[in-house]
Protein backbone atom coordinates (compact mmCIF):
# COMPACT_ATOMS: atom_id res chain seq x y z
CA UNK A 1 0.00 0.00 0.00
CA UNK A 2 1.43 3.37 -0.98
CA UNK A 3 1.53 6.51 1.15
CA UNK A 4 -1.11 8.05 -1.12
CA UNK A 5 -3.51 5.20 -0.40
CA UNK A 6 -2.85 5.56 3.33
CA UNK A 7 -3.55 9.30 3.34
CA UNK A 8 -7.11 9.96 4.56
CA UNK A 9 -9.54 11.39 2.00
CA UNK A 10 -10.68 14.17 4.30
CA UNK A 11 -7.13 15.40 4.88
CA UNK A 12 -6.15 15.40 1.23
CA UNK A 13 -9.43 17.04 0.17
CA UNK A 14 -9.17 19.72 2.86
CA UNK A 15 -5.63 20.64 1.88
CA UNK A 16 -6.46 20.57 -1.84
CA UNK A 17 -9.49 22.83 -1.46
CA UNK A 18 -7.74 25.24 0.89
CA UNK A 19 -4.67 25.67 -1.30
CA UNK A 20 -6.65 25.76 -4.55
CA UNK A 21 -8.77 28.63 -3.24
CA UNK A 22 -6.09 30.53 -1.28
CA UNK A 23 -5.98 33.46 -1.00
CA UNK A 24 -9.73 33.70 -0.91
CA UNK A 25 -10.79 36.14 -3.57
CA UNK A 26 -8.70 35.87 -6.72
CA UNK A 27 -7.03 32.52 -6.09
CA UNK A 28 -3.38 32.00 -6.99
CA UNK A 29 -4.22 28.76 -8.79
CA UNK A 30 -6.64 30.53 -11.13
CA UNK A 31 -4.33 33.49 -11.54
CA UNK A 32 -1.25 31.37 -12.32
CA UNK A 33 -3.25 29.09 -14.65
CA UNK A 34 -4.32 32.15 -16.64
CA UNK A 35 -0.69 33.23 -16.80
CA UNK A 36 0.38 29.74 -17.94
CA UNK A 37 -2.17 29.58 -20.76
CA UNK A 38 -1.54 33.22 -21.66
CA UNK A 39 2.19 32.62 -21.97
CA UNK A 40 3.17 35.09 -19.26
CA UNK A 41 4.27 32.62 -16.57
CA UNK A 42 8.00 33.30 -16.67
CA UNK A 43 9.41 33.97 -13.21
CA UNK A 44 10.58 30.98 -11.13
CA UNK A 45 8.50 32.23 -8.21
CA UNK A 46 5.35 32.06 -10.37
CA UNK A 47 6.15 28.46 -11.37
CA UNK A 48 6.75 27.54 -7.74
CA UNK A 49 3.48 29.21 -6.73
CA UNK A 50 1.56 27.32 -9.41
CA UNK A 51 3.02 23.98 -8.33
CA UNK A 52 2.52 24.75 -4.63
CA UNK A 53 -1.18 25.45 -5.11
CA UNK A 54 -1.81 22.70 -7.69
CA UNK A 55 0.06 19.75 -6.12
CA UNK A 56 -2.57 18.77 -3.50
CA UNK A 57 -5.27 18.88 -6.17
CA UNK A 58 -3.16 16.69 -8.45
CA UNK A 59 -2.54 14.27 -5.58
CA UNK A 60 -6.28 14.06 -4.92
CA UNK A 61 -6.90 13.26 -8.59
CA UNK A 62 -4.11 10.65 -8.50
CA UNK A 63 -5.68 9.05 -5.41
CA UNK A 64 -9.05 8.78 -7.19
CA UNK A 65 -7.41 7.20 -10.25
CA UNK A 66 -5.42 4.80 -8.06
CA UNK A 67 -8.53 3.65 -6.18
CA UNK A 68 -10.56 3.26 -9.39
CA UNK A 69 -7.83 1.17 -11.01
CA UNK A 70 -7.79 -1.23 -8.06
CA UNK A 71 -11.46 -2.06 -8.53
Amino acid sequence: MTWLEKTPWWLLATIAIALAMAPFGDSHLVQKSRMLFGGTLRRPLDWFDLMFHATPLLLLIAKVILILRKR
